[in-house]
């Protein structure tokens, strides 16, 4: 199953000619989410092909650079005669300005938005498959990250094994993955464990919005095959990234590392270093042994299954 993440924007809170302010824009088997929209989010999406068929938007927080692009997408979206339904998600706390924000132009989307706030642990959304858990984070703001969890799936189905207990291909056989025990012809019983594996795990992606490195980050989501992390600063700049709460390459790798992780994306890179983010990559890969990405607007990544 298909699940690819879009890096609509990277920038840190300046944008430049290069990178767009924080957007990340994830599609999974038909499903599209937004996390975080900042000014020209539209623009980008149009710009990459992602389309506007987004059910859910997360934010991370109410700074300008993750949500001042939302009036102009959901005008976007209100020319295009939407009438599914948006929700969007974000901090406990944040509501009212968020729905000020919706509301930014005095007129109301022709399509129902729902606004809910979300804190540390809660399930901002459940779906058939996965959920998205909002977790805790650092900043100077009420702020929360995103952790998108895949269900574990099924064990895989041992047919050879099957066969030499004598079951008969067939339905018996989507009854066994399924959990069921079969009854054969001569009245033996063949259970689900004789056959199919231990449970596989999901895919999760971690997106950590703006903050200080946070134990909450790593007790979110156990190894996740991607961690999106702020990386405002590089080492010479890591006073900077304490006093204002963000976090710098060195330091989210050294999360990713006591995560597991198996990637690490260094995200919302400030502006004093346009073009010359060689030292983001070179000290998070010091702290980090998987690999490191530093994405630009527009690069795009499927995420496999572990096991495939």
């Amino acid at each position: 199953m298909p699940l690819r993440v879009t890096f609509l924007g990277t920038s840190g809170a300046v944008p430049t000619t290069e990178r767009n302010p924080s957007g990340i824009f994830l599609a999974r088997d038909g499903e599209e989410l937004l996390f975080d929209a900042g000014e020209g989010t539209q623009r980008q999406m149009m710009r990459f092909g992602t389309g506007f068929s987004v059910s859910h938007l997360f934010v991370t927080h109410l700074h300008g650079d993750h949500v001042f692009g939302i009036p102009g997408l959901l005008q976007t979206m209100d020319f295009n005669d939407r009438e599914e339904p948006l929700s969007i998600h974000a901090p406990h706390g944040t509501r009212r300005k968020l729905q000020g924000l919706v509301n930014a132009l005095g007129n109301h989307p022709s399509f129902p938005v729902h606004v809910t706030e979300v804190g540390d642990g809660d399930v901002a959304y459940r779906a058939d498959e996965y959920e998205v858990r909002a977790f805790e984070t650092d900043h100077d703001a009420r702020s929360v990250g995103y952790a998108l969890v895949e269900d574990d799936r099924k064990g895989r189905f041992d047919r050879e094994r099957a066969e030499e207990l004598g079951v008969p291909v067939g339905p018996k056989f989507s009854k066994l993955h399924e959990g069921q025990p079969v009854e054969l012809e001569d009245g033996t019983v063949v259970e689900p464990d004789q056959v199919v594996g231990d449970p596989r795990p999901g895919r999760t992606i971690v997106y950590t919005g703006d903050t200080r490195p946070t134990v909450a980050t790593i007790e979110v989501a156990d190894e996740p095959d991607l961690l999106i992390h702020d990386a405002t600063f590089a080492d010479d700049r890591a006073e900077r990234a304490t006093e204002t709460a963000h976090s710098t390459a060195r330091g989210a790798a050294e999360i990713a590392a006591r995560a597991g992780a198996k990637r690490l994306a260094l995200m919302h890179i400030s502006s004093r270093y346009a073009g010359h983010t060689a030292e983001h990559e070179r000290q998070a890969r010091e702290a980090f042994d998987g690999e490191v990405i530093l994405p630009e607007d527009g690069d795009e990544l499927e995420i496999p299954y572990s096991d495939d």
